[in-house]
């Protein structure tokens, strides 16, 4: 089967450039949107720029259609000028067929890194079909040190860090070479960014890492549903995200998010948004700061366990007291004396005033 043509550049509908130009300052009142979908075990999130631009990144797994069509017909009113598919997993392109039909699309981007999918391979036919420009995320061959960055109007630009195949190689031989060379962009307005990372595995951090590339964002679309794997420590040591977005089903079986990715999460000061917890999460940028809405509000959190209470313990014996038959002193019934000693016959005192009125303490042991 022939795969439709890939194209490296945006005409102007997006004012696409080339470079990591400077973005403007974000003009007062015109905000920039993020809607984090509620698609259960996957992804999709919907951009809508100050100047009303939509990009769609994923579309989450095949169960998620209705839900994302439903949701995409309330915000876009015209076709979806771009589409994302981070990475050729079902649970980010399973809808994404749907999405398009839905509301249309005028352009479409993935990695172009072959996988197997009989899903991708259909995805990619109905894309040439229906789609009138399919792209990759690598820059201009003529300036292979920049990056594709593609202007959405008023400043807000987004910038694709990775793959940069054919460039760059593409990752190989990692955990899962599909989720390694998983898009990354990092989205701009004004002083604040969304960071989205697709399933990116540690392999992906590490050659984003030995760029030296302005990862620091405000938000974290965090890598794989908040997987072990990822979001490791130098990673988000340089993200410094000041909130994360975690996609993932409730109660999967993946046991997503993962305790050990929420530590270090914390660890950093994020503030830990879940869509299995909360449903839908918008995101809505003025240029400046963040602010976020919830389809749900997060459930309390459980309250601590009280403190154990030590186990209850008999109380200590008495101590009793032993004189030996003919003997004018006392012991403890411990005293190394009364071990050594031959006799058996010995008197025994409960208590010391007892012994003291009839004999004086010994000074072996000092009863």
């Amino acid at each position: 089967m022939a795969l439709p043509p890939r194209l490296c550049l945006l005409f102007i509908l997006l004012l696409a450039s080339v470079g990591l130009a400077a973005p403007a300052p974000a003009p007062p009142g015109k905000p920039l949107t993020v809607h984090f979908f509620d698609v259960g075990q996957g992804d999709a999130a919907l951009v809508i720029s100050p100047t009303g631009k939509t990009v769609l990144i994923d579309g989450g797994p095949p169960e998620a259609g209705p839900r994302l069509v439903e949701r995409l017909r309330q915000l876009v009113h015209a076709p979806l000028d771009l589409v994302i598919l981070t990475h050729p997993h079902l649970d980010h392109l399973g809808s994404m067929r749907d999405a398009i039909q839905a509301v249309g699309a005028r352009r479409f981007m993935d990695p172009a890194f072959d996988h197997p999918s009989a899903a991708y391979r259909d995805l990619l036919e109905f894309v040439g079909q229906e789609v009138g420009q399919v792209m990759t995320a690598s820059p201009n061959p003529k300036a292979p040190s920049t990056f594709l960055t593609i202007g959405l109007g008023e400043g807000v630009q987004l910038t694709l860090y990775w793959p940069r195949h054919p460039l760059e190689p593409f990752l190989k031989d990692t955990r899962s070479d599909a989720n390694s060379n998983s898009i990354v962009a990092r989205l701009s307005y004004g002083k604040t960014s969304f960071l989205f990372t697709g399933d990116a595995e540690p392999d992906t951090e590490q050659a984003l890492l030995q760029r030296s590339l302005p990862l620091a964002s405000t938000v974290l679309k965090v890598a794989h549903h908040g997987g072990r794997h990822s979001s490791t420590a130098p990673f988000l040591a340089a993200v410094k995200p000041q909130a994360a977005v975690i996609s993932c089903g409730a109660n999967n079986e993946y046991g997503h998010p993962n305790p050990e990715a929420l530590e270090r999460l914390a660890g950093v000061g994020a503030r830990i948004f879940r869509t299995d917890l909360q449903g839908d999460i918008q995101a809505t940028s003025d240029g400046t700061t963040v602010t976020f809405q919830t389809g749900r509000p997060a459930p309390p959190a459980k309250p601590a366990p009280p403190p154990e209470r030590p186990a209850a313990t008999a109380a200590p014996e008495a101590p009793r007291y032993i004189s030996l038959k003919g003997s004018q002193v006392f012991h403890r019934e411990d005293c190394a004396t009364l071990k050594r000693a031959k006799t058996k016959e010995r008197k025994i005192y409960t208590r010391r005033a007892d012994a003291l009125r009839e004999r004086r303490a010994a000074e072996d042991c000092h009863p």
